[in-house]
């Protein structure tokens, strides 16, 4: 065999060669795009839990005049191994009946590692804030009977992180009941003036695309 011929068949090895890497790098490259898409299509979302209410002051005033001062400890755990959570937003506020008492709190933005769990302890203020008539006589009623259902609601944005990727913003909405017995005092616990009961109730989470 000639020195052409060998060099012509070493060209062809490295031509091989270069081959073979370029169809490995293929591969690893979709591998990584498809475990992307599918941590970014299929991650599990937050899991909310209402630990407690304290209630400082929730007094209903002619004319349909409600005014409420709450602290609530709100935990968020992350359920995925693989999957970090950048909290961008969330606001916090009580309802009742699907009418707004509080003013939102806004809570600082948060960073939720993998299989971390995150607890929140804002205050939720609502002064003097006007209730529709009919909801006013529902809730005097409630109070008078000893349990109101408060509904504690979180609205925000989110993102996935996944090693060095970071998704767009998704939406989240997260809605926890909280019932508060203002005649049973045997389920709170006295905090000076105030009353705190403890809850830990699970709450309903939803994640979609902004």
């Amino acid at each position: 065999m000639s020195a052409k011929d060998c060099g012509h068949h070493d060209d062809e090895e490295q031509l091989a060669k270069r081959i073979t890497v370029a169809i490995v790098g293929v591969f690893v490259v979709v591998g990584i795009i498809i475990f992307l898409v599918w941590a970014i299509l299929h991650p599990d979302k937050p899991r909310f839990i209402l630990q407690d209410v304290t209630i400082y002051a929730f007094n209903l005033t002619a004319p349909n005049m409600l005014t409420s001062n709450l602290q609530i400890t709100l935990s968020s755990r992350n359920p995925n191994d693989r999957i970090g959570i950048y909290y961008q937003k969330l606001d916090i506020f009580a309802s009742y009946h699907n009418q707004q008492i509080t003013l939102p709190t806004l809570v600082p933005r948060t960073y939720q590692g993998h299989l971390d769990v995150t607890v929140w302890s804002p205050f939720l203020y609502g002064n003097a804030v006007p209730v529709a008539p009919f909801l006013e006589e529902g809730l005097s009623q409630d109070m008078n009977t000893g349990m109101v259902l408060l509904n504690i609601k979180v609205y925000g944005q989110l993102k996935w992180k996944v090693g060095t990727w970071i998704s767009g913003r998704y939406q989240i909405n997260a809605n926890c009941p909280a019932y508060i017995s203002f005649t049973d005092r045997t389920k709170a616990i006295q905090v000076g003036s105030a009353m705190k009961y403890q809850l830990v109730q699970t709450c309903t989470v939803d994640v979609s695309l902004n």
